[in-house]
């Protein structure tokens, strides 16, 4: 997305281009925001800004990219029900495809678990923690009711760790409107595969993230990982078996599977790049962001998949393409990460800015403005700060949405009539 705006700069400065940019939804999703639709602090569509009013030069396809050539310098194409096929050919291609969830192979994890990768997740994960809450009040037996109130999440992460405490926030919050439910009720537990968890922003935030979190009833596992997984029991590798059937996995990433097919250098399924973003061995052919790995130049490893990280790859590999048509000198691409920012709860959070920490309140609320100044479109940008207000004012919403069509057959007359 990043690279197509920048491409949208130069046709509006009048450059002779046709740019073409393929995606599977036509909208741009802010990740970063992800758990707190899952948690009801913001409207589902608040976060996703449809890709046609980010960009009106630049040609929108939505549809699947079915295969890469190479060689050819053709890109096979897909849409609409009934699957339509193009072929589009190129002279520069840029590999943006992200990631996917890596399950590890654990047996029956990939069926089984929850992900927080799309707005799909975040919505289906929401419903689902509605209906347990729902079920669980009218369950007699507590044998039956423990799996719809115990919730699992793997992965120590700012993706496993923002979730949780959102889920956190929004159960306990909402609890309370069922009768027949205690807050001592709920088990919501935190695998985490390291010793502290959030390793990124070093021991000391990592260790008060975590006593935050256990401040908030939050039960954590660390140095520990999830082993088995059935409908109605996670199985970690500390011997504990918790009935449930809520495991949100956020434990892991691989690189899209597409790349498989590729025929360039790859390390760990991550297209290889130079410092200009640029496929060596393939003249024309860029990649950025989670699938490929690029090299720092000021530390000689590689740069982090991280979305700060990514956009600003995007807009490099932009210019270095514009350069190459234009015949000028292509610019290495050199950044450092800004900072780390993750909510944990209560309206706290943790952050490292410049080498800074911060940590509690002001560290939520550096997350939260630095987010939302982020977000794209000033429209999304005035809607989730109204949503945060009205958050502050009113409890979360509690609407369970019904995501397919039910067709069950009408009951007859002699069935309404028969008592219950």
């Amino acid at each position: 997305m990043y690279a197509a705006l920048e491409f949208e700069r130069a046709l509006a400065r009048g450059a002779d281009l046709d740019v073409t940019l393929v995606n599977h939804d036509n909208f741009f999703l802010f990740t970063p925001m992800l758990h707190e639709v899952a948690a009801s602090d913001l409207d589902i569509t608040n976060i996703v800004s449809p890709i046609r009013k980010l960009l009106r030069r630049v040609t929108f396809f939505h549809g699947e990219i079915e295969a890469v050539d190479l060689a050819q310098k053709r890109v096979g194409l897909s849409h609409g029900h009934e699957q339509h096929c193009h072929s589009l050919p190129y002279d520069h291609l840029v590999l943006a495809l992200g990631s996917t969830t890596n399950f590890f192979n654990i047996p029956g994890l990939a069926s089984r678990a929850f992900t927080m990768k799309s707005l799909s997740d975040a919505i289906v994960l929401r419903n689902h923690l509605i209906a347990n809450l729902e079920e669980a009040d009218f369950e007699c037996g507590a044998g039956f009711r423990a799996p719809l109130l115990n919730f699992v999440v793997a992965g120590g992460g700012f993706a496993g760790v923002e979730t949780i405490a959102a889920m956190n926030d929004f159960l306990r919050e909402a609890v309370r409107f069922f009768p027949h439910l205690r807050e001592d009720m709920l088990r919501i537990i935190l695998v985490s595969a390291g010793r502290i968890i959030l390793p990124e922003l070093g021991e000391k935030l990592g260790t008060y993230a975590q006593r935050k979190l256990a401040e908030q009833k939050v039960e954590i596992h660390a140095n520990c990982k999830v082993t088995a997984v059935t409908d109605h029991e996670v199985t970690l590798s500390d011997g504990t078996m918790v009935p449930t059937n809520t495991l949100v996995w956020t434990a892991g990433i691989s690189p899209h599977v597409l790349l498989n097919t590729l025929p360039c250098l790859k390390t760990k399924g991550r297209v290889l790049v130079n410092e200009y973003l640029e496929v060596s061995e393939w003249p024309g052919v860029w990649a950025l962001g989670d699938c490929a790995l690029v090299p720092d130049l000021k530390t000689g490893e590689h740069h982090p998949p991280t979305a700060q990280h990514a956009l600003r790859e995007g807009r490099m590999a932009a210019r270095n393409i514009l350069a190459t048509i234009r015949g000028d000198e292509k610019k290495p691409f050199l950044y450092s990460t800004i900072g780390l920012l993750a909510p944990i709860g209560k309206r706290t959070g943790v952050a490292n800015i410049l080498g800074v920490n911060f940590s509690g309140f002001i560290a939520w609320w550096l997350w939260r403005t630095i987010y939302l100044l982020k977000l794209p479109r000033f429209e999304k940008k005035v809607l989730v700060a109204l949503d945060w207000t009205l958050d502050v004012l009113f409890s979360k919403d509690l609407v369970h949405f019904r995501t397919t069509r039910h067709r069950t057959p009408q009951p007859t007359q002699d069935e309404w009539q028969k008592p219950a």
